[in-house]
């Protein structure tokens, strides 16, 4: 079981009204000159707020909302320190009730 940290908010705030994808872009360059593996993901409509002991949060976060999910605590709390109006915490998977921890409830089109 692996722990998997997130930064949550409203899609509107982290997509249009914070420079999120070039903090990470950014981050990105960064681990690929370290040579690090990607450990973290931008996720629309995480489904891990779907799962059993999330309904508070859910409601607490606008919808849709919006994740940045990593195995990397530091990564999440360098994220929390540059945003406001975000919500952070926790969670272990894959579990029986959240088989993916990275899935997401957005429907792809073609």
């Amino acid at each position: 079981m692996q722990t998997y940290y997130y930064l949550l908010a409203s899609q509107k705030f982290l997509l249009e009204e914070e420079p999120l994808e070039e903090v990470l872009r950014e981050r990105q360059r960064h681990y690929q000159s370290q040579e690090k593996a990607i450990d973290f993901w931008l996720i629309k409509q995480p489904a891990f707020l779907e799962s059993d002991g999330f309904g508070d949060l859910k409601r607490r976060c606008p919808q849709p909302a919006a994740a940045v999910i990593s195995t990397d605590k530091t990564l999440i709390t360098w994220l929390k320190l540059r945003m406001e109006y975000v919500i952070t915490g926790e969670f272990q998977g894959p579990t029986a009730t959240l088989p993916d921890p990275l899935a997401s409830l957005e429907t792809v089109h073609s």
